[in-house]
């Protein structure tokens, strides 16, 4: 990252933590609201610490987006949200936010909406998956977070909730990383003022549990404990032994409790990965889960409106028909 993409990013950050701080956390219904006279609110679908997350048409671009709404925000939190919106990893197998906007006591985030759910939703659904489709998303993750080291940010949260999937049907699954509140920079002073680990119980590196700076081989040892759950169907305070399986040489290198002796990047762990050449295996289909609720066209509101009225209009008319018709 170079100084000017530095400049631009600290003058973002002073941007939103500027502007969001005049906001009052959200008390009100959302449904059908529309921010900064550009994105509609259409349905709620998924929530988290920072908030609720919504599908949103915008209007200006024609697209259904996902946009993430800030809750309840204390400092810290407010933080977290500067943060997630300051990432620009532009990689297909990353999900970041594409831009921010705020109005009255609404402060949202908006990215690109991903209609298969996470994997945890799949796993879920279907229990383990074959060791060939796992391979598949392992790839896949690595591939993203190659991407997100390379722009000097480690992610520190991930696990299965936090890796979403294109609505591919029974096409090979397309994995998406997201979710980048708690992500920090490499090796750099955290922003979060409360004291502790930073991450997920589980998914956590031994060292980043003990509050070590963040570091990429942290992410990977996350990618260790998300493979043998997605093998396995056991979390991650459940899981034992590795076992014996075509994965085994990637996840020993992954999950060893030395930092020093762990795979030292993503880079790395593909080339061990693809070394061990497993065939890609038929998983669960990844349908579209978000596709039972309407979608509303360009400016829906407007003509909503009109037809109530013209609605209104035809009551009004009736009547008077009616009435007429009586007197006569």
């Amino acid at each position: 990252m170079d100084d000017a993409e530095r400049v631009r990013r600290r003058a973002a950050t002073v941007d939103i933590m500027r502007t969001a701080a005049r906001f009052r956390p959200v008390h009100r219904p959302l449904h059908r609201t529309v921010v900064a006279g550009r994105y509609v609110l259409l349905d709620q679908i998924g929530a988290g610490g920072m908030g609720s997350v919504w599908r949103a048409h915008d209007e200006r671009t024609g697209t259904t987006v996902a946009l993430k709404v800030l809750g309840q925000h204390s400092g810290a939190l407010l933080l977290r949200f500067v943060r997630e919106q300051a990432v620009r990893v532009h990689h297909p197998h990353v999900v970041a936010p594409t831009g921010w906007a705020a109005e009255d006591d609404l402060v949202v985030l908006s990215m690109d909406l991903v209609a298969g759910g996470s994997v945890q939703d799949l796993l879920d659904r279907h229990g383990p998956f074959p060791v060939g489709y796992v391979a598949v998303l392992v790839e896949q993750l690595l591939l993203a977070l190659a991407a997100v080291h390379a722009a000097g940010l480690v992610h520190r949260d991930v696990k299965p909730a936090n890796l979403l999937l294109e609505a591919t049907g029974d096409a090979a699954p397309h994995l998406r990383l997201g979710d980048f509140g708690v992500a920090a920079p490499i090796a750099d002073v955290r922003f979060t003022t409360v004291p502790g680990a930073i991450g997920t119980d589980g998914y956590m590196a031994p060292e980043q549990a003990r509050g070590a700076l963040p570091d990429p081989t942290q992410d990977l040892y996350a990618v260790g404990r998300v493979a043998l759950q997605l093998l396995t169907g056991l979390t991650p305070e459940r899981q034992g032994a590795i076992g014996s399986h075509p994965l085994r040489p990637l996840l020993e290198r992954l999950l060893v409790l030395d930092p020093e002796q762990r795979l030292v990047s993503a880079e790395v762990a593909l080339r061990l990965l693809r070394r061990l050449a497993i065939t890609p295996e038929v998983g669960p289909p990844v349908p579209d889960v978000l596709s039972n609720v309407d979608h509303f066209p360009t400016g829906w509101h407007r003509w909503a409106a009109w037809g109530v009225l013209v609605a209104c209009l035809g009551v009004v008319g009736l009547c008077i028909s009616v009435t007429v018709g009586v007197l006569i």
